[in-house]
């Protein structure tokens, strides 16, 4: 089977791409470095014609409001143009749980204008929404920073870790499509803020972790069930500290 991952360079393209060749499919990682881009259309048509399975796992260069929801509505409608036309069969896109219920939040707003965007292409589809990766974590303190501290919201935390999300994200492309979401998240379930404190002493970082109820995450506000799925999800199997021993091994 020919499977085409948009944005196969990045860090669960890249394990996914992996995992599919090890089950004997084509695989072709696409981005701007193999002259596939999805804002200008370049190598588009090419890229996608024959393809039984197409990933979406795209991101926005930038964060601001208006250009992340520029990149997601112009790459989206591109993408899917070039599916319709290649009789495509199954569209796998990756969003974020919670995406629907942090409406201040102006990249959750964007990647819900792509999921609207895919539901009304008339290509069978797959949303995978998950919730925020483990690798993540460091660049999560450094951007709730103020002053000294790092300030976080107390609502519910499950991170989870990119080698199970890339793992769904491959079992997912070949199954049938879903025309629906499916939520994944991580085995463990915490305040946000006890998550990250955990995270910074187990590598060292002296940080001190505050729970604030005022803290935004990204800009938005944070309830306690924001970003944790509300009701049935596939949990990852790699706890956090099977995660850290791994990342520690790796590096």
């Amino acid at each position: 089977m020919k499977i085409v991952i948009m944005g196969g360079s990045g860090l669960i393209g890249s394990k996914a791409a992996a995992n599919l060749r090890q089950r004997g499919h084509e695989v072709i990682a696409a981005s701007p470095k193999s002259g596939v881009n999805t804002i200008t259309g370049e190598g588009l048509k090419e890229t996608i014609s024959g393809a039984q399975v197409v990933i979406d796992l795209t991101n926005s260069p930038s964060f601001e409001d208006r250009a992340v929801l520029e990149f997601f509505e112009t790459s989206g409608r591109n993408i899917l143009a070039a599916e319709a036309a290649a009789d495509v069969g199954h569209h796998v896109a990756l969003s974020i749980v919670g995406t629907d219920r942090t409406t201040d939040n102006g990249y959750f707003r964007a990647k819900v204008a792509q999921e609207k965007l895919i539901k009304a292409s008339g290509i069978p589809y797959t949303i995978i929404r998950a919730t925020q990766f483990m690798e993540f974590l460091s660049g999560i303190a450094d951007a709730s920073m103020n002053g000294d501290k790092v300030r976080l919201p107390p609502g519910m935390f499950q991170p989870i870790a990119a080698d199970d999300v890339a793992h769904v994200v491959a079992d997912t492309a070949l199954a049938a499509p879903r025309n629906g979401i499916i939520e994944i998240a991580g085995p463990e379930r915490a305040p946000f803020n006890e998550i990250v404190a955990r995270y910074l002493k187990a590598v060292g970082d002296k940080r001190e972790v505050v729970r604030d109820p005022e803290a935004r995450y990204w800009g938005g506000r944070v309830e306690e069930l924001s970003l944790v799925p509300l009701g049935v999800a596939r949990l990852g199997h790699i706890g956090f500290d099977e995660w850290l021993r791994r990342s520690r091994a790796a590096a």
